[in-house]
């Protein structure tokens, strides 16, 4: 177990929310595709914390991402889902993020494709990271 305070994790019907929300602002297809795939999604971050392997808010947030775009639990609208989870995370711990838009775009959708290895995701979200004033 991280020897660290266990973080703020993002409730499940927050991120129902935060999907349900993109969805109807930018369009596609509202619910889950798998209850099973959500609920495993998010227990990755999580059991990341409490075996020690990721102990910092920014790699937690990157395997936020990773498991929500990778384990696809909505019917649309995953790659937004997972990055806005990330940074709600990133929030909920005392984290902004800050990174342009076009690199928000590349790197989610290199995640979803399978390209983008996990060492630079955890390594993009470090570097745009911010303890927040």
């Amino acid at each position: 177990m991280s020897n660290t305070p266990e973080p703020r994790w993002v409730p499940s019907v927050a991120i129902e929310a935060i999907h349900r929300q993109q969805t109807l602002e930018h369009g596609g297809l509202q619910g889950l595709r798998s209850q099973d795939a959500l609920d495993a999604a998010l227990a990755r971050p999580q059991q990341r914390w409490r075996y020690g392997e990721l102990s910092t808010i920014p790699q937690l947030a990157a395997a936020y991402a990773d498991a929500i775009v990778r384990a696809h639990p909505f019917s649309d609208g995953n790659k937004r889902c997972g990055f806005l989870v990330a940074v709600v995370f990133l929030g909920l711990n005392g984290f902004s993020f800050q990174a342009s838009n076009e690199s928000v775009v590349l790197v989610i959708q290199r995640l979803a494709a399978g390209d983008l290895p996990w060492a630079d995701l955890e390594q993009w979200f470090v570097r745009h990271s911010v303890i927040a004033p």
